[in-house]
């Protein structure tokens, strides 16, 4: 099984990092379980604003009542913001390195190459195995790198084999 998008379909943001000799073999977002804290705070935040209206309207304070729903339309720029730098972060792996990028503005590529990883595994909370996410963690000879730990990952089993086969090619791969 491949987990890519080849060709025409790779996303401009993931394919001008790519090498010209590269071949995407998995490309994935992360999961939209990353997007649950800022879901909750707007159904949280909704709760609360409602209640203080209510509380603020019998108190004939129409000025706070203002501040309420302001603070509210804040976390959901907030929300708005994160789905769309949830839109455009990628977890990718080539035939030759693991790639995650980041941010709608400052855009942050961190790489490893498949060749300098010493160790890898993934890990799943209660959480994680509800929904289905989990973490990778690289480590490589020792060192510090960009690229330690990649959470909320999709389907990690799968993941884990594939970038398993690219670390250990078996003698019927094609390299």
């Amino acid at each position: 099984m491949r987990l890519v998008t080849h060709g025409e379909s790779t996303p401009a943001s993931v394919s001008r990092y790519l090498l010209p000799h590269e071949t995407s073999v998995i490309m994935v977002r992360h999961h939209p379980a990353v997007l649950l804290r800022p879901v909750a705070e707007i159904f949280g935040g909704l709760i609360v604003a409602g209640l203080l209206s209510k509380w603020l309207n019998d108190q004939g304070q129409g000025n706070l009542l203002l501040v309420v729903w302001w603070a509210w339309l804040l976390l959901l720029i907030r929300f708005v913001w994160k789905v769309a730098e949830w839109s455009v972060d990628y977890f990718v792996v080539t035939n030759q390195r693991m790639i995650s990028t980041h941010g709608l503005i400052t855009r942050q590529v961190n790489m490893l190459p498949l060749s300098k990883v010493t160790d890898m595994r993934f890990e799943r909370s209660l959480l994680g195995r509800l929904l289905g996410y989990g973490s990778f963690i690289t480590e490589s000879a020792g060192q510090d790198q960009a690229l330690r730990q990649v959470d909320y990952l999709p389907y990690p089993e799968t993941l884990y084999l594939e970038v398993c086969q690219l670390i250990f090619p078996g003698k019927d791969d094609d390299d």
